[in-house]
């Protein structure tokens, strides 16, 4: 198996964790207080995500500025999702104070459209190493899973539904791989990596805006400084031995 269609296996790779992820939240019970962990363990990884695989990438560019500039237009992305999310909100006839898990939910979609894009990029350059990249997105994306569908599940949202959002995060892993494996590569270095920078200023915004906000909802555990910096652990050792 070469070209897009190896591609596409090894992007259902992250989908496939994030969807286990999602579907272990809807067998076990998720009390307050394991949710609360179990966010704080996603933001951790997330911020890891943003600090160890996208920025380096961003400052390794030849004008460094740019890129920086564009994490720190991440923040107005931010405000755009969230206009858009109050928008949709709105016209379904529900109130704006449920935001806060689908915010959550397309944090995590947005990190799987940034795995994706490197899974495409890098198997263009080398098939082992989009088989790499795609492995170790693995056992981070399966917490992001857990959290976003735990949450959209203690908002309310029926089953029937959070099944099929869950089966859903599978669209922006590929569609970041096909426009990695199409468009990106081609692109000039720098707008590559501003995208993903951009993308990483609207993640920092989703973790402190959202997931560490919904995980000190209701009943929190003590240990959540712990699990948040053991995320971004997790993630670090992912990315330096894989």
């Amino acid at each position: 198996m070469e070209g897009f269609a190896l591609v596409l296996v090894l992007a259902a790779l992250p989908a496939a964790g994030n969807f286990l992820g999602g579907l272990l939240a809807e067998i076990v019970k998720v009390p307050d207080r394991t949710l609360s962990l179990a966010l704080h363990l996603a933001a951790g990884i997330v911020l890891a995500v943003v600090g160890l695989e996208l920025m380096p990438e961003a400052l390794s560019a030849t004008h460094a500025w740019v890129p920086i500039l564009a994490l720190a237009a991440g923040g107005l992305g931010f405000m755009g999702l969230e206009r858009v999310i109050d928008s949709v909100r709105h016209r379904l006839g529900r109130g704006a104070e449920s935001n806060g898990p689908w915010a959550i939910f397309a944090g995590v979609s947005l990190d799987l459209f940034s795995d994706g894009i490197m899974i495409g990029a890098g198997t263009l350059i080398d098939p082992r190493l989009g088989l790499i990249l795609a492995l170790g997105q693995v056992p981070a994306d399966a917490p992001e899973g857990f959290a976003a569908i735990a949450t959209l599940r203690r908002a309310g949202v029926n089953r029937g539904k959070r099944i099929l959002l869950a089966l859903a995060f599978g669209i922006p892993v590929f569609t970041g791989a096909a426009l990695g494996y199409f468009v990106l590569q081609s692109a000039p270095e720098l707008l590559t990596v501003s995208v993903l920078a951009f993308t990483g200023g609207i993640l920092i915004s989703v973790v402190i805006e959202e997931m560490l906000a919904e995980a000190h909802k209701g009943d929190t555990s003590p240990l959540g400084p712990v699990v948040l910096t053991s995320g971004f652990a997790l993630f670090a050792l992912i990315s330096a031995y894989l």
